[in-house]
């Protein structure tokens, strides 16, 4: 289709989990008519920048470790800096993801270390606009955003279990809302 908005989804998946929560995200941005979307490996990404040029929308998508980014994925961010010389991803709309164990995990600087780094290259980044769920009685661990994120998408996948097992639905089903909110504002945005 032509005149049709390109989103990259660039992530590190370490056991597999995070790749579940990026494939996720990858079928909302190309439930948007009017736009392609597809899923980079970070360590392919870093070895081939230019290809990112074409992008309209870039969404990140990192494991927590250790309370922020994936070695795996700073290696990417640390191979961009000839881009953010060129300012090549200038204006150009970005949003972020993670995941971890835990239920907070310390994520949010996970999304912190990705809007900056958003920022640095001069893009507009997306945040999700769901209210926070399963934060009252009446909420449930079926809620999207049950992790409560504004930031970016978050999900949790219990240490123990696979990737074919969690992260859990609510989770996977906030990733493709979120994957969804980042390509229509890539739409409006590239207009």
């Amino acid at each position: 289709m032509e005149n049709q908005k390109k989103v990259f989804i660039i992530y590190h998946s370490g056991y597999g989990h995070t790749k579940v929560q990026a494939e996720a995200v990858l079928s909302g941005a190309n439930s948007v008519d009017g736009v392609d979307a597809e899923l980079i490996d970070a360590k392919e990404a870093a070895g081939n920048l230019d290809r990112i040029d074409q992008a309209d929308a870039i969404i990140f998508g990192s494991p927590t470790y250790m309370g922020t980014i994936s070695a795996e994925f700073k290696s990417f961010m640390d191979a961009s800096s000839s881009k953010w010389m060129e300012q090549s991803w200038k204006n150009k709309i970005a949003g972020g993801f993670t995941n971890s164990s835990s239920q907070s995990g310390d994520k949010t600087g996970t999304l912190q270390a990705l809007s900056v780094f958003a920022a640095q290259h001069g893009m507009i980044w997306v945040g999700l606009d769901l209210p926070p769920g399963n934060n009252s009685s009446q909420g449930s661990e079926e809620n999207l955003n049950r992790m409560g994120a504004s930031l970016g998408a978050m999900a949790q996948s219990l240490a123990d279990q696979g990737p074919e097992i969690t992260p859990p639905d609510a989770d996977q089903k906030t990733a493709h809302y979120y994957g969804a909110r980042v390509a229509q504002a890539a739409l409006r945005w590239a207009a």
